[in-house]
């Protein structure tokens, strides 16, 4: 493998433990449940994204063979987290959970007029 290729693949793996570094502070550190949504759907989500692209690249050019597995696996993470972040935060809203963020809360549907 040349050096540039080992240079590519070093930047992913750099960029994706960066982001997902950010992503894990972000998850630990934010407020509410509403901020922390964003952490983990964003950062770590580019973070094992581009971790993956890194060892897709790496493998595709080490064994001159394309690596799918990865490939899919980066597809799977970046059609599911946005999906299973909504579920979590429909839940949230539906359950009522506080935030401190200052946003609006859905109204109370069994309040009397």
């Amino acid at each position: 493998m040349s050096i540039f290729a080992q240079l590519v693949v070093s930047a992913f793996i750099l960029v994706g433990a960066t982001f997902a570094l950010i992503g894990s502070i972000g998850l630990t550190r934010l407020p509410d449940l509403y901020c922390r949504l964003h952490a983990p759907t964003k950062a770590t989500t580019l973070g094992v994204g581009s971790t993956l692209l890194g060892s897709a690249t790496f493998f595709t050019l080490s064994t001159e063979a394309p690596s799918v597995h990865e490939v899919l696996v980066t597809a799977f993470l970046f059609l599911t987290a946005p999906v299973s972040a909504h579920l979590v935060a429909k839940s949230a809203l539906h359950l009522r959970v506080p935030n401190v963020s200052g946003a609006p809360q859905r109204p109370n549907d069994d309040a009397e007029p």
